[in-house]
């Protein structure tokens, strides 16, 4: 790797949080011992209704009511997952007298999953705990089965919950939302569709890069990162164009196992802060957007963390040769391209964004949790600025 120019000094004392992680090909079976493992007997699964159309559903149901635990469901989880449907999903799991969470398929559903927990130990109404640390009790147990390998959701201490009176995503941040267990079993992916498997491989990319010049960051979270944008770079075309290819399979799992541990705690940037009010205002998918908006970041950031952008480029062969900068810009260049190669839309205006949205995205953005450890210090003019050119 390209020099060593910002790693801080060995003795820096950090935190890491991470879940009890099963891992691999087969690994879903396991739910059922982990749940019980976990104390629950009457357990209740988050999922959706397109996740009820594929096996896992079913066998996730049945593994469960075999081992004799009282399960029961919601599955009325949009991409995007609303408030309201934290609330509902809340009133079904206190109508089922619950108590513990199984939540059985991509970001939007484990984010559900998590709101509910938050609701179930703390009361009161999901958009209340807007911030860090807001839900102060401990959560039931909370149990993540994957079916994406992209949002990080099922190991990380974040929950995005949209807020569609103010037609804006919160971010709800704090150790007690990383799950108590992750089964992350690369067999799930092969029934996601290809769109859903480019966008939340793009969702991957944006973790590593933004987790990797985070003001939060560590040599712990560093090393995953640069693992993970290699596998992604390697695998997630290969998963879009066959999504029976086994190894890619697994590889993008590993890899969004390895990205979130490392946002998780290293935390995200101005991509992600300016990502979550677009989704929430337009109602498109996260990855997406991430996409669109990663390489104009990566131009903005390179003017206070360029060798961080020389390390990342230096893991997926790009050429390092020059200065910082203008390598910055290389890997701008390629995140874009292979946003491209996958299907990813090449500005915010296809994705329901105009121009008259700006000011109001920009208000979002900055108060946005993310933007806190962005390593470039962000004013209006400039993050309207980034919005104005991803249009």
């Amino acid at each position: 790797m390209v020099g060593d120019v910002r790693r801080r000094a060995s003795g820096q004392v950090a935190k890491f949080h991470t879940p009890e992680i099963v891992l691999g090909p087969g690994a879903f079976g396991e739910v059922p011992v982990a749940t019980a493992g976990l104390g629950m007997r009457r357990p209740f699964v988050v999922s959706d209704r397109c996740l009820e159309r594929t096996p896992w559903y079913a066998q996730l149901m049945a593994g469960l009511r075999a081992g004799g635990l009282d399960a029961a469901s919601y599955l009325d989880v949009s991409p995007n997952p609303r408030s309201g449907e934290v609330a509902a999903a809340f009133l079904a799991y206190k109508a089922h007298d619950a108590d513990g969470l199984v939540a059985l398929g991509g970001g939007s559903v484990i984010d559900a999953a998590k709101g509910v927990a938050v609701l179930a130990a703390n009361g009161g109404h999901i958009l209340e705990y807007e911030g860090i640390d807001r839900a102060r009790r401990p959560l039931p147990p909370l149990i993540a089965a994957p079916t994406t390998a992209g949002s990080g959701a099922d190991v990380s201490q974040f929950c995005i919950i949209n807020d569609a009176e103010r037609r804006t995503k919160v971010t709800i941040i704090g150790r007690s939302l990383v799950p108590d267990v992750t089964v992350s079993d690369p067999t799930l992916l092969m029934t996601a569709p290809a769109a859903v498997t480019a966008q939340v491989g793009m969702d991957v990319l944006t973790h590593c890069v933004e987790a990797y010049v985070s003001l939060a960051h560590g040599r712990l979270t560093d090393s995953l990162a640069l693992e993970s944008i290699r596998g992604v770079w390697t695998h997630l075309e290969r998963l879009v164009d066959d999504p029976r290819d086994r190894v890619a399979a697994e590889e993008m799992s590993l890899a969004a196992l390895r990205a979130g541990m490392a946002f998780t705690n290293a935390i995200l940037g101005a991509t992600h802060a300016m990502s979550h009010p677009v989704g929430g205002h337009c109602d498109a998918p996260h990855g997406a957007i991430n996409a669109v908006l990663l390489p104009h970041v990566i131009r903005y950031n390179a003017h206070v963390c360029a060798d961080g952008f020389v390390d990342l480029a230096d893991a997926i062969g790009v050429e390092t040769s020059g200065d910082a900068r203008t390598v910055a810009d290389r890997l701008a260049d390629a995140i874009a391209a292979l946003g491209a190669r996958v299907g990813m839309p090449a500005s915010l205006e296809p994705l329901g964004v105009r121009s008259a949205d700006l000011d109001r995205l920009t208000a979002h953005a900055l108060a946005d949790s993310c933007m806190t450890t962005n390593p470039r210090r962000p004013q209006a003019a400039g993050i309207r600025d980034l919005y104005a050119e991803a249009l």
